[in-house]
């Protein structure tokens, strides 16, 4: 019988399963954009379109479940603000799984998830961001001036 096995396993327990799931949906909604291997960009358009019609729903509800999968902030607040209002009519289909060859290393094919009608200028903006402060604040150090560094959230 064929019960209960709707998902790959990708050889890995549930809960390591649910944290790759959980980041490659950050990742995918942080910079819109991410490469990863077919199998895992196929499995994780189901994740991704199951936020993202979480955030068109917009209650209390739909953002605690979607925080509890996601667990970072920043990101529930961009699903629920920006991608939200992008997709209000569209009805499903909010990823697109592009093939792009094969790993070098391994031979195992990779593809390239992005979401529909994506920002372009999304992809690596954070990094950029955190970047151009370091820069600003050793700046600001060479000069004497007292400025803290930024740090990221996670590490506070």
């Amino acid at each position: 019988m064929k019960h209960g096995d709707k998902h790959r396993r990708f050889n890995m327990p549930k809960s390591q399963r649910r944290a790759l799931f959980s980041n490659l949906t950050n990742a995918l909604f942080t910079h819109e954009q991410i490469t990863i291997t077919l199998p895992r960009a196929k499995e994780l358009r189901t994740f991704a379109d199951s936020m993202i019609t979480f955030a068109k729903k917009g209650d209390l509800n739909s953002r605690r479940m979607a925080l509890a999968f996601l667990r970072d902030n920043e990101v529930v607040a961009k699903l629920f603000s920006t991608l939200a209002e992008r997709y209000k009519n569209r009805n499903g289909g909010y990823t697109r799984v592009l093939k792009a060859g094969i790993r070098y290393g391994d031979a195992a094919p990779m593809a390239v998830i992005e979401l529909v009608d994506r920002d372009v200028n999304a992809k690596g903006a954070k990094d950029l961001a955190r970047v151009a402060a370091e820069k600003a604040a050793a700046e600001a150090a060479e000069k004497g001036e007292n400025v803290e560094t930024p740090k990221d959230e996670k590490t506070k």
